[in-house]
C-alpha cells in the first residue's frame, strides 16, 4: 500500500467516524487490497470473404501482456476479451450482447460496419466505444462513441483533396454497400478543392474473385491524366490485379487508393517499384508506418505478440487498437481510482481527459467543445489525415505532418 493510499483511506475512515482500521487495512478492489481488474472487449472480422482485421485483437492482446507486465493500467490488470464479428450484422450484435453480458467497461480498438446493430446494446447498457476503426456512420454519430480519428470519411475526403491538383479526372471503385454508397459524395468534396469534376461512380461487389469489367470502366472514365481510386478494403488487391492486366493503351493514369485498402504489405507483394502501386497516391490517418513514432508500437509487437502474424505493424487497424488503447491507459491513469467502471470512463471522457499519443495524432479530448462540428459527423474530435506515396517501392510522406479535412466534408460538390 502507498504513503498516498494509506492517507486516503485513513482520512476517509475518520470523516465517516468509522471504527480504527486493522492491520494494514483493505483498500476497495481486490481482498488483499489490490486494484479491481479492468474488462475490455475487442472485435473484428476474421476468416471472412469480405474485409478481414484479425491484427485489432491480435494487437489488444499484445497491448494487455505488454501492460500486465507492468503492473496493470495504474495497478489494474488488462482483461481482453475478443469477438470475431465475421462482417454480418447479427455477428455484430452478438458481439456487442457478449459485451454487456461480460459487464465490460469499454470496447476499445474495433472495427464493424455494422453500427445500428452493435450500437445499441452498447448504449442501452452506457458503454462506451473508444478508438473504433471508424467504418460504420454510428461512429460519428452516437453519444456513445469516442473515435480517435475521423474514420473512413476523413480519408476520402483527403483523398479526393490529395488527387485534386494532379489528376484531370477520377474513377472510384467502390463496394456496392450501404456503407461504401456515401464514397463518392465524400470523395467529390475533396475534389472540389480544386473545383474538379465529380469521381465517375463505379460500384463492385464487395466480394468479388475477379474486377475485370470495373477495371475496363475505371481506366475508360478516368480518362488520360487522370487517376484511378479504389477503396474495396482486402478486395482492393484484387481489382488492382484486374486492373493491371487491362491491356495499355498510352494514356498516362495514376493509381490511388487509402491505407486499409493498400498498404506497404501489397505493396511488396506486387512487385514493390516494379509494380503498379509505384507512384500511387494514398491517404491515411496517421504517420508512415516507417515513422519512427510508431517504435514504441513495434516494440511491444516483437516482445509481446509471440510471433503472431495476423500483427501487421503497417497496418492501419492494428494502428487504431493501439492508439484506442493509448487513450484507455491514459483516460485509467487519469482516474486515480481502486474500481473502473463504464461510468467513470464515460464521465472522464465527457468532461475532458486529454489523450497525449506521442505524435501519432493530435491530442485527443471528446468534450462537447472538441467536436468539430462536421455535417453528418458530429462526434469527429480528429479532423487530420496524411498525405502518402509509393516511391521506389515504399510509402513515405508525400507532405510533412497533418492535413485537417474537416473542414471539406459536407461540402457541396462543383
Amino acid at each position: 500500500m502507498t504513503v498516498r493510499r494509506l492517507r486516503t483511506a485513513l482520512a476517509g475512515v475518520s470523516l465517516l467516524l468509522l471504527p480504527p482500521l486493522a492491520g494494514c487495512g483493505v483498500l476497495p478492489g481486490g481482498a488483499d487490497g489490490s486494484r479491481a481488474p479492468v474488462t475490455v472487449m475487442t472485435w473484428a472480422p476474421s476468416g471472412t470473404e469480405a474485409t478481414n482485421r484479425p491484427g485489432m485483437p491480435a494487437m489488444a492482446k499484445a497491448y494487455a501482456r505488454y501492460v500486465n507486465a507492468a503492473g496493470g493500467i495504474d495497478g489494474h490488470k488488462l482483461r481482453v476479451l475478443t469477438c470475431n464479428e465475421r462482417n454480418d450484422p447479427a455477428h455484430a450484435a452478438d458481439c456487442a450482447r457478449r459485451a454487456v453480458k461480460a459487464k465490460v467497461v469499454a470496447v476499445v480498438g474495433s472495427y464493424s460496419q455494422h453500427g445500428r446493430e452493435f450500437m445499441a446494446p452498447l448504449e442501452a447498457a452506457s458503454i462506451p466505444y473508444l478508438g473504433g476503426y471508424g467504418i460504420a456512420p454510428e461512429e460519428f454519430t452516437s453519444f456513445m462513441s469516442y473515435p480517435v480519428n475521423g474514420g473512413q470519411a476523413t480519408l476520402l475526403a483527403g483523398n479526393g483533396q490529395q488527387q485534386a491538383r494532379d489528376c484531370a479526372g477520377t474513377a472510384l471503385v467502390r463496394p456496392d454497400t450501404t456503407t461504401g454508397d456515401d464514397f463518392a459524395d465524400l470523395l467529390d468534396s475533396g475534389l472540389a478543392t480544386a473545383r474538379r469534376a465529380r469521381a465517375a461512380d463505379i460500384r463492385a461487389p464487395e466480394s468479388a474473385t475477379a474486377y475485370a469489367g470495373a477495371a475496363e470502366q475505371a481506366r475508360a472514365r478516368a480518362g488520360d491524366g487522370g487517376c484511378v481510386t479504389a477503396v474495396l478494403g482486402d478486395r482492393t488487391e484484387t481489382f488492382f490485379d484486374s486492373y493491371r492486366r487491362v491491356p495499355a493503351d498510352g494514356r498516362s493514369i495514376r493509381v490511388s487508393s487509402v491505407l486499409g485498402s493498400v498498404g506497404q504489405s501489397l505493396i511488396d507483394s506486387t512487385g514493390g517499384k516494379s509494380g503498379p502501386f509505384e507512384g500511387a497516391y494514398l491517404t491515411g490517418w496517421y504517420p508512415p508506418a516507417g515513422d519512427s513514432v510508431w517504435q514504441p508500437m513495434r516494440d511491444v509487437i516483437e516482445k509481446y505478440a509471440f510471433g503472431d502474424d495476423d500483427i501487421d505493424p503497417a497496418d492501419p487497424g492494428a494502428q487504431t487498437t493501439w492508439i484506442a488503447y493509448t487513450a484507455l491507459s491514459a483516460v485509467i491513469e487519469s482516474l486515480r481510482t481502486d474500481k473502473i467502471t463504464a461510468g467513470t470512463l464515460t464521465n472522464a471522457l465527457d468532461h475532458g481527459a486529454e489523450v497525449d499519443t506521442g505524435g501519432l495524432t493530435p491530442p485527443l479530448r471528446w468534450r462537447y467543445e472538441d467536436m468539430q462540428g462536421t455535417p453528418g459527423f458530429p462526434r469527429i474530435v480528429n479532423g487530420d489525415v496524411t498525405f502518402q506515396v509509393v516511391r521506389k517501392g515504399r510509402l513515405v510522406a508525400q507532405r510533412k505532418g497533418f492535413v485537417n479535412v474537416a473542414g471539406i466534408l459536407g461540402r457541396p460538390s462543383q
